[in-house]
């Protein structure tokens, strides 16, 4: 038995009950929890937003110790330090094979089978992860090895917030040295973004968030400029880079007003890079002649068009050399009964990412 924060209904509480994992399968791997990060998708996943059957542990962003390996496990041992992966790639599938390992065509596949039982009744796990809870049972594949002398707690923001913020920067954006950003909702995965646009090396970073609370955060990390969102937003953007728009727009929303502000904030030949994942009841509207003549780019980014296990080492480097602050992003930490005031806080755009200590 393992204590873990179940949620059974679609916007419903998420008690902290005993549940009983299944027992570790071939190529499976049961983790210890040491931390997990509270991310706005797992809000969604809630809310149903993003579709999730239930009841469910949710929680995707952890790291933790490797306690059992099934048969045939031989990329982790017990006592190894991981990061979870909730979109693990098959390296099989087409997308794989093209080199797109964040698309891949099986990634979900354990979302869909239950991993543990509460009174009798099957019991899914987030995202095919359920961080949520002190251990968890979850693919090899799912496992990323790390150094025993990174801190798990820093460790696990690597997951989601740094692989999809810095991701979306350096693999979807690309953005080069020299070039302007502005990075838009300043969650986990948007401040990530701004470290990952100054470690870019870009010229200015403009930050952009309702709180202004964020701004001492936003400007330590990196931002250059702190704006407030408004109707003229995209215009107050221009002013700052040189009346063109900014080279590229990262959008930490998703929401169709700030998907439309993005685009609208990039100078003509930009990019507008939309990582938020917003509700598929909420349109974006372009004109037809704006599409042409401003001959900009807009990106979909799905977990920060990453391969972790090529990523999170990389990243793990900008980490040990100083230039990725991992602690800064986290404004609020609780025990496993405090989940639900972290989505209180998501709700009301407060912090950046709540960690759960185990």
């Amino acid at each position: 038995m393992t204590l873990a924060a179940v949620i059974r209904t679609l916007d419903g509480p998420l008690a902290v009950e005993e549940i009983e994992l299944n027992p570790v399968g071939p190529g499976q791997v049961r983790v210890r929890l040491a931390a997990a990060g509270v991310c706005h998708s797992d809000l969604s996943l809630a809310d149903g937003t993003l579709r999730q059957p239930l009841p469910a542990v949710l929680g995707h962003e952890g790291a933790g110790v490797v306690v059992e390996v099934g048969a045939g496990v031989t990329d982790v041992a017990p006592g190894d330090h991981v990061v979870l992966n909730w979109s693990p790639p098959c390296r099989a599938c087409w997308f794989c094979e093209a080199g797109e390992p964040y698309l891949c065509a099986h990634a979900e596949d354990a979302r869909a089978v239950p991993f543990a039982t509460a009174g009798g009744e099957p019991v899914y796990a987030g995202l095919g992860t359920g961080a949520f809870a002190a251990q968890t049972v979850v693919g090899a594949h799912a496992c990323i090895p790390v150094p025993a002398d990174i801190p798990l707690a820093e460790a696990a923001l690597l997951g989601c917030a740094v692989l999809t913020g810095v991701g979306a920067v350096t693999n979807a954006a690309k953005v080069r040295p020299g070039q302007t950003v502005a990075v838009i909702g300043l969650g986990g995965v948007g401040l990530a973004a701004i470290q990952g646009a100054r470690i870019a090396g870009a010229s200015a970073i403009i930050a952009v968030d309702p709180a202004p609370a964020k701004e001492e955060l936003a400007l330590r990390l990196g931002a250059t400029h702190f704006l407030a969102p408004h109707a003229g937003l995209p215009k107050e953007i221009r002013a700052l880079t040189g009346g063109r728009g900014a080279d590229h727009a990262i959008e930490c929303v998703g929401r169709g007003e700030t998907i439309r502000a993005a685009w609208s904030a990039t100078r003509r030949g930009g990019t507008a890079t939309v990582v938020g994942l917003g509700s598929a009841q909420d349109p974006v509207t372009f004109n037809a002649l704006e599409v042409a003549y401003f001959a900009r780019t807009i990106v979909g980014c799905m977990y920060g068009s990453t391969d972790p296990a090529v990523d999170v080492p990389v990243l793990l480097e900008h980490y040990r050399a100083g230039r990725l602050d991992l602690a800064a992003l986290v404004t609020d930490e609780v025990d496993l009964s405090g989940v639900g005031e972290a989505f209180g806080r998501m709700r009301s755009g407060q912090g950046a990412r709540t960690l759960i200590r185990f």
